[in-house]
């Protein structure tokens, strides 16, 4: 009998890491990035992301903070609820730089008091990437709304860019709390917002 459970993976794109495959969950639990959404993020970045500071909010593999690791970030935090995904998450993990990284299993709404807490003990300042699930999702519909809450209590002082990754047809405003809205890229269906 032929086993139909196709194998998700992707490729690190660059860095010391290039190469190395991860896994990724499948596409009912998590929405992996796209590589060319990586790519032009990672190309805004260039040489900012050596020795940085990186927040993956809702991970799943952990394929863009993996990344970030792979070119030269220090220290990773990673945040995810799904089981499934965590365990991949780990897995992927396991495979690369385990000291670098911390991963914050639960709700990520709850967990970013934590990553904050951690960041600013450190004293440090993180680019947090935050790419929720399409609020076209079951259970999903306020997705944005919570994200919107949880960008205006984030401390500037932790925040040295803030990337988020979205439906395109979002209209995020100009100003969230202190933080103000740079630059918009379109991928298709997927937009990258950089909030500084």
């Amino acid at each position: 009998m032929k086993n139909n459970s196709k194998k998700f993976t992707k490729k690190i794109i660059s860095g010391k890491y290039k190469g190395k495959i991860l896994k990724i969950p499948s596409k009912r639990s998590t929405r992996s990035s796209k590589t060319i959404v990586l790519e032009s993020f990672f190309n805004t970045l260039q040489f900012d992301i050596v020795d940085a500071t990186f927040v993956e909010v809702f991970a799943g593999s952990g394929s863009i903070g993996l990344e970030a690791l792979s070119r030269g970030a220090k220290k990773i935090y990673f945040m995810e609820k799904d089981r499934d995904a965590l365990v991949i998450l780990k897995k992927n993990i396991a495979q690369m730089e385990p000291s670098a990284c911390e991963v914050y299993a639960g709700d990520s709404f709850t967990n970013i008091d934590a990553v904050i807490k951690s960041i600013k003990k450190r004293d440090e300042k993180a680019y947090i990437y935050i790419d929720p699930p399409f609020s076209v999702r079951e259970g999903m519909e306020d997705v944005y709304d919570k994200m919107l809450s949880l960008i205006v209590h984030l401390p500037k002082e932790a925040v040295k860019m803030l990337i988020i990754e979205h439906m395109t047809g979002l209209e995020l405003p100009t100003d969230i709390n202190s933080f103000k809205l740079k630059k918009s890229k379109k991928f298709g269906n997927t937009t990258l917002t950089y909030y500084m």
